[in-house]
């Protein structure tokens, strides 16, 4: 079924999270410590997987991030806080346009590539497989992805997904956080 722009479907349904918590985020300086706090994970999990002698089947494979949320929920401000947070000095933009922005960090265990999608656009899930996205999915980045129930399946199971949400009383917004690998689990861990 097509998905019309600005009708938001639930996101995709996968099997029981291996880890699930809950974030308040009050303010923008909530978000960017916890963005920092995830920036922190992230590296974590990269060296650890990429350090010398580590067995090929341990490797480093990539991290695929879902953002799910409303326009004007936090998603591009938490991946903004999250590279910033691993040291990209330069302007974050919305992939709006774009469809991806790409950035590298360096990071303890080498250079990081990252990708942030924003599939709000697509209006059928074949325009995510019609643009070629998949060879960024499949080269051991990280890849941070707003609107993702915009490729419908196409995505498989994320490792981590976002869910951004207002607060409840009005103010801030909630995260909540659940992993579906182990290097998803191991980076909801640490944050």
């Amino acid at each position: 079924m097509p998905v019309t722009p600005g009708h938001d479907h639930a996101p995709q349904s996968f099997a029981p999270a291996l880890l699930e918590r809950r974030f308040e985020l009050a303010d923008e300086a909530a978000t960017d410590a916890f963005g920092a706090r995830f920036a922190k994970a992230i590296e974590a999990e990269y060296a650890a997987r990429t350090a010398a002698g580590e067995p090929d089947h341990n490797a480093f494979s990539g991290l695929q991030v879902q953002l799910i949320g409303d326009l004007g929920a936090g998603k591009t401000s938490l991946v903004r806080a999250t590279l910033r947070a691993l040291g990209h000095a330069g302007r974050v933009r919305s992939p709006t346009y774009t469809l991806v922005e790409p950035y590298t960090v360096a990071t303890a265990g080498g250079e990081l590539p990252l990708y942030h999608f924003d599939l709000y656009r697509f209006s059928d899930p074949a325009e995510w497989a019609d643009a070629g996205f998949r060879e960024y999915f499949d080269s051991g980045a990280v890849c941070l992805v707003e609107w993702p129930q915009r490729a419908g399946a196409l995505l498989g199971v994320p490792d981590l997904v976002f869910t951004l949400e207002p607060g409840e009383r009005g103010d801030g917004r909630v995260l909540t956080a659940q992993a579906f690998s182990a290097s998803g689990k191991a980076c909801l861990e640490r944050c």
